[in-house]
């Protein structure tokens, strides 16, 4: 897949995953319990844990659950990240229990000397800091000045918050520029990746329940991920949060951003086809759920307009019509079988390829130059 080169940033490191430079994109959720009930928190992290999620993220609004954050960072195996609103005595609790990383929305904690006193915590204690800016609770100053909370008001109030943390020398930052409204957030966050070499923290805030959520948070981070920005990402969404985990793991498959496991391309319905495809395309997907995690892209096409050329971009293409079809290896024609034949046949192939790229990850980790 062709793709735009991404942008670097600093390198920031959360406890055992490190973002920005040229480490992957991260993806992030939040639990939806209260903190303070372990039991019911402790089964909402562990079944983020099992999606794949690589930083969790915990509402710390009182002191009753900033106390029991120890009692989740031992049952974790992910970063734990506070998310401190309105009091700063809760970030100060939080990074005493040893949490990885901090939120702070700075237009929520009105005394500076307060962030001044988190900072300077952060800062002994290596932890980092995000500054997430949302539409709705951008200060009042500049409301004022822009009229409304637009992407240029949002980046100067990060600009702003950013200035007090490097001004106490502390660069372990990370932004986030969210909003409900998507064209804002996109164009926030555009704004920022000129301005500040910080790694990006996406997220279109308050998307909205499973499936138009999802759609509406593609539409945003699609966009940006496809410019190359972005450094971590959530997908938020209303209801459980493990969707939001699948789904951002999805979006970064579709951007070519983060490729984990197999990817399947596939003809839409057209009275071009020329062979029964779609159920081809059922097995083609079963089969790919069994390959485990190898970002392979595998496309199966069924008409001779388009699909010999598109089949020709994949690392294993199937393009079949009149009753036969050619498999393709990386734009290479590699065989020509009955339309029977074509999923024993790509099957093999899918194998080799998989053989051959093995071996050459071999290869290159003793120290030759892989094919």
């Amino acid at each position: 897949m062709e793709t735009v080169e991404r942008r670097r940033t600093k390198e920031v490191t959360i406890g055992s995953v490190k973002i920005g430079a040229e480490h992957p994109i991260a993806v992030q959720s939040m639990t939806t319990t209260r903190t303070e009930d372990v039991a019911a928190t402790l089964t909402e992290i562990h079944a983020l844990e099992a999606a794949g999620v690589e930083m969790i993220r915990v509402a710390v609004p009182f002191e009753e659950s900033a106390r029991v954050l120890p009692d989740l960072k031992r049952e974790m195996t992910v970063p734990l990240v506070a998310d401190i609103h309105f009091d700063a005595r809760m970030a100060i609790l939080a990074m005493e229990a040893g949490v990885e990383k901090i939120r702070l929305n700075p237009g929520n904690i009105s005394q500076q000397k307060r962030v001044e006193r988190i900072v300077a915590m952060a800062k002994e204690r290596g932890i980092p800091i995000r500054i997430g800016v949302n539409s709705g609770s951008v200060e009042a100053q500049f409301l004022h000045k822009y009229g409304s909370p637009t992407p240029a008001a949002m980046v100067e109030s990060a600009l702003r918050h950013i200035g007090i943390l490097e001004d106490m020398d502390f660069h372990d930052i990370v932004l986030s520029l969210k909003s409900t409204d998507t064209l804002a957030a996109v164009r926030a966050y555009r704004l920022a990746s000129e301005r500040l070499p910080y790694p990006l923290h996406l997220g279109i805030t308050e998307a909205g329940q499973p499936g138009y959520g999802e759609l509406k948070s593609a539409a945003g981070l699609g966009g940006l991920l496809l410019d190359g920005i972005g450094d971590t990402v959530r997908v938020s969404l209303s209801g459980d949060s493990t969707l939001e985990v699948k789904a951002a793991f999805d979006i970064l498959k579709a951007t070519g951003r983060r490729i984990l496991d197999p990817e399947v391309v596939a003809c839409p319905s057209c009275g071009r086809i020329e062979i029964d495809l779609f159920p081809l395309v059922k097995q083609v997907e079963e089969y790919a759920k069994t390959l485990g995690d190898v970002p392979i892209r595998i496309s199966v096409l069924g008409c001779p307009v388009n699909g010999p050329g598109e089949a020709r971009e994949a690392d294993i293409g199937v393009a079949g019509g009149r009753q036969q079809g050619f498999i393709y290896r990386r734009g290479v024609q590699v065989r020509k079988v009955k339309e029977h034949e074509l999923l024993p046949a790509m099957k093999e192939e899918v194998q080799k390829f998989l053989a051959d790229q093995a071996n050459d990850t071999e290869i290159s980790g003793a120290g030759i130059k892989a094919v």
